[in-house]
């Protein structure tokens, strides 16, 4: 049963019910909804494979050897952009004829700063002038489970802003221990940032917290604030509806945060959750990238 705190959320839940749609993954990850033909992608990270869903199709496998394939998103020309743990790198299957084809060559984005290889990129988004944004904790050159062990060639953990007219990359924060899953505000104004180091620190020691920033015009970020404590678990990955209202993973449920910080609500799911997308034709359709499965609920909201 959906868990309402505050009753802002009752019109958005109302008849919510949530759905197993498959299993089959040891560790869900960065889901991305496909329109061209109503699929879920998907990164079942430790099995080095990418996972595809559709309601005609059920579950199958979309690429293997996919280099440890985290967090997706969509180009402004819908490309499908990677963040990929193995090559270090974002990374772009470009959009041909219509459709994203596990096919289709793959082209490495970026892969270094000021010479350096990246860490291991995490998740991404992109904003409406462009420019793609990620964030680059360790987690995948920290053993051979989910990338390649390797030491860490970058002096810090970044958010980055790629301009991909320019080709700079910009390490736009260090400010996040370990940054995470990162999403912007229906009008820009506003980076919301996860920070994950509780993940593999002592116990009490960490964070597991979204941190936000003001976002400038030049893309400059500024005023760093932790805007919500997340527990139990991590905000690993999350989304924001049309309202600004903020969908995050932890470990017992998808906690739904309002901009003022006020926690509104939980959607109750049975495993620890990874992360989420918005899609559906609709876009109302919250897919929940959790680890053995994937999970859907239909809301009276979008994604934004």
């Amino acid at each position: 049963m959906n868990l309402i705190f505050d009753a802002r959320l009752q019109p958005v839940l109302q008849d919510a019910q949530l759905e197993r749609l498959c299993t089959g993954a040891i560790w869900s990850e960065g889901p991305v909804w496909l329109h061209e033909d109503d699929s879920v992608l998907w990164s079942d990270i430790p099995n080095n494979r990418m996972l595809r869903w559709s309601q005609a199709d059920g579950m199958s496998v979309w690429r293997n050897g996919v280099e440890f394939t985290n967090g997706h998103t969509r180009d402004l020309n819908g490309d499908l952009l990677h963040c990929s743990h193995g090559q270090r790198a974002i990374v772009r299957t470009p959009l041909r004829n219509g459709r994203i084809d596990a096919a289709t060559a793959d082209a490495v984005v970026v892969d270094r700063y000021l010479g350096k290889r990246l860490n291991s990129p995490n998740d991404i988004v992109v904003k409406r002038d462009g420019s793609i944004w990620f964030t680059d904790p360790p987690y995948g050159i920290l053993s051979n489970r989910e990338g390649h062990q390797a030491p860490a060639e970058q002096a810090a953990n970044h958010v980055f802003c790629s301009n991909p007219a320019t080709g700079v990359l910009t390490a736009a924060s260090d400010w996040v221990q370990e940054p995470n899953g990162l999403a912007f505000s229906p009008d820009e104004s506003l980076l919301y940032v996860s920070d994950t180091s509780a993940a593999l620190a002592p116990a009490g020691q960490g964070h597991h917290h979204i941190a936000v920033f003001d976002v400038a015009a030049d893309n400059r970020l500024h005023n760093p604030r932790v805007f919500a404590e997340v527990s139990p678990g991590l905000s690993d990955g999350f989304r924001l509806d049309v309202q600004g209202w903020i969908y995050t993973s932890s470990e017992d449920s998808v906690q739904i945060y309002h901009p003022d910080g006020t926690l509104l609500g939980k959607i109750p799911v049975p495993e620890k959750i990874g992360n989420l997308c918005f899609g559906g034709p609709r876009r109302n359709q919250l897919f929940i990238a959790a680890s053995t499965s994937l999970y859907r609920i239909t809301l009276h909201t979008q994604g934004n």
